[in-house]
């Protein structure tokens, strides 16, 4: 029996991205797609914008420098509001394509700011879960009855006192919103949907089938079970396994890296250095710290886009100064909000042109990347024979992780343009096998004087962002033809980058020159 075609199928995918333009459809010749078109959202009269008023965008690279973006409407991106008409083209596949194994990565959703502003009420949001609350899901109310069942899972190191659902009804820092849940019971809802034609996950799936692992933040845990729950619905607690990963790298064993530290510190330098030349930006600063009458200082060290997004993604107004008799005085404002968004894109427009970055996330993500190629090759070798298949082994694994993983990842992966990951962002890997090409399919394609398809098992792979294709825009695809009756990249091409070329980037071979080469 002629042995198979493998295929690597990567989905990068979020509800919405910040400032990302939606591809040609000449880039969908397996997978056709309609671009998302969406007009600004009204403003209230008092500048607020409603998050439930902007629609989820399925645009994945940067806007043309023709265009200047808009930084409030661009935010809304960032929010990612649950969005009921979004449409996930994860699954999908050539005729008769079998699916392997899935490999996942998500932002966790929606949370509470990690910093307060001084001087001022912190938002008030509810972080406990109710049916009766907007946003909800049909799913929320039986994924609240399922989390009490937790106690019967298996939990690494300290997962086990970590709260498995947000249960504060004024939200603690960086505690995960019902929006938060939402975003992921959705996600996991959607791919639940693509891919149950494939039956990746049986029924009665083992414990080797399903692996997931999150880092010890209560959002990051939470987030995790909500897409998983949505993914499998009612899953068997006694199955499960949920593993801790201690690095926001996922870097497991392999975290020693001095290289990529000292590359991290230049690239902090260049970010304060492009601060302090904007003018507006201390401008804007200044008249904030005044109207809060607060040391400017004190304003910057307290991160005041963090509590001013969390504002603007719950429709909430922003800020006021809090007197000490309970009312308000000046309020900070949408323009000042403007001026500091602007400030972050024209950071990433120099943070591409600077190449630190770049540098920085080729050696933080290698341990992940390595992982999951591996996984990848070892399931693709199986399905072509050359090497016994273990039962049940790789076939889904979740990460459950943070913007500081998934930006960085795209950036290794060469998706550069890609704005910073919004809430519950999600990275999906999808490993499929063709078809066997038979005797007579060879000869037909013979007499026509087609190429015919190696007999070797050779595998690919495909990556989408958004549900979107993106294959040929990641530096180990770039290069091949958009337009081939089969727009694959060779699986090989993959594994390469990721055990060898990467690290060009570097003028370095291997991840152990890279790390502990001594500058100079």
């Amino acid at each position: 029996m002629l042995a198979r075609n493998c295929f690597l199928l990567l989905v990068v995918a979020s509800g919405a991205v910040l400032a990302i333009v939606s591809f040609s459809l000449q880039f969908f010749n397996v997978i056709p797609t309609t671009p998302v078109v969406e007009e600004r959202p009204p403003q209230a009269a008092n500048g607020a914008v409603s998050g439930s008023q902007v629609k989820s965008r399925k645009r994945v690279f940067l806007v043309p420098h023709t265009q200047k973006p808009d930084p409030v409407y661009e935010a809304f991106g960032y929010c990612n509001t649950p969005n009921r008409t979004e449409q996930a083209w994860e699954g999908h596949s050539p005729a008769d394509y079998t699916l392997l194994s899935v490999h996942i990565m998500i932002r966790h959703g929606d949370r509470y700011p990690l910093y307060s502003i001084p001087k001022t009420k912190r938002p008030a949001i509810n972080c406990t879960l109710s049916i009766s609350r907007n946003p909800s899901h049909p799913l929320l109310s039986a994924f609240i009855s399922h989390m009490a069942q937790g106690g019967l899972g298996h939990w690494e190191s300290s997962l086990a006192s970590v709260p498995r659902l947000p249960n504060h009804s004024a939200c603690e820092m960086g505690e995960l919103t019902q929006t938060g849940v939402v975003q992921h019971l959705r996600n996991g809802q959607l791919l639940h949907q693509a891919y149950q034609r494939h039956r990746l996950v049986p029924s009665n799936w083992s414990p080797r089938q399903v692996w997931v692992e999150t880092t010890g933040k209560s959002r990051t845990l939470q987030s995790g079970l909500a897409f998983l729950y949505g993914f499998l619905p009612d899953f068997n607690w006694k199955k499960l396994t949920v593993r801790h990963q201690w690095s926001t790298l996922f870097c497991g064993s392999a975290c020693d890296c001095p290289a990529r530290n000292r590359y991290l510190e230049e690239e902090q330098r260049r970010q304060y250095r492009l601060r302090v030349a904007d003018t507006e930006l201390e401008r804007t600063y200044v008249d904030m710290a005044r109207t809060l009458g607060i040391p400017t200082r004190n304003l910057r060290a307290a991160n005041p886009i963090d509590s001013l997004l969390c504002h603007l993604c719950h429709g909430l107004p922003f800020p006021c100064m809090s007197m000490e008799d309970g009312s308000t005085s000046g309020c900070l404002t949408m323009a000042q909000f403007a001026v500091i968004r602007r400030q972050q894109l024209d950071d990433e427009v120099d943070r591409r042109r600077a190449g630190l970055y770049r540098k920085y996330a080729i050696l933080a993500m290698y341990p992940y990347l390595n992982r999951t190629a591996a996984k990848m090759e070892r399931v693709a070798k199986a399905a072509a024979g050359k090497q016994p298949a273990r039962a049940g082994d790789d076939v889904f694994t979740l990460s459950s992780a943070h913007d500081v993983t998934m930006a960085p990842l795209l950036s290794a992966l060469g998706l550069e343009e890609a704005r910073f990951p919004p809430f519950a962002a999600r990275l999906v890997f999808e490993l499929w096998k063709s078809p066997s090409v038979t005797g007579g399919e060879q000869k037909k394609k013979a007499a026509k004087g087609e190429r015919l398809k190696p007999r070797d098992g050779r595998c690919f792979i495909r990556l989408l962002y958004n549900g979107e294709d993106v294959t040929f825009h990641t530096t180990f695809c770039s290069s091949l033809s958009r337009h081939n009756s089969q727009p694959l990249c060779p699986l090989k091409n993959f594994l390469s980058f990721v055990r060898k070329d990467m690290f060009s980037v570097v003028n370095a071979t291997s991840y152990q020159e890279a790390c502990f080469r001594r500058p100079g």
